[in-house]
């Protein structure tokens, strides 16, 4: 019974930590959009990356 309540109490002051850090205002209107250039980059990289299994293992070349 003793672990029980300090799990409990544990989490009770996890969640209030957490609740100050993270305000619930911050989060509702956030949206986060990424740059044209890092979605370019990222569309790139795909491109030139091949992976290649070998056996058991993968090998990874990137084409620059």
């Amino acid at each position: 019974m003793k672990i029980y309540y300090v799990i409990v109490k544990y989490k009770l002051i996890f969640n209030l930590i957490m609740a100050k850090i993270y305000p619930q205002e911050a989060l509702k209107g956030s949206k986060i959009l990424p740059k044209k250039e890092t979605i370019q980059f990222l569309l790139n990289y795909s491109k030139a990356l091949n992976i290649f299994k070998v056996g058991k293992k993968s090998i990874e070349v990137l084409a620059n």
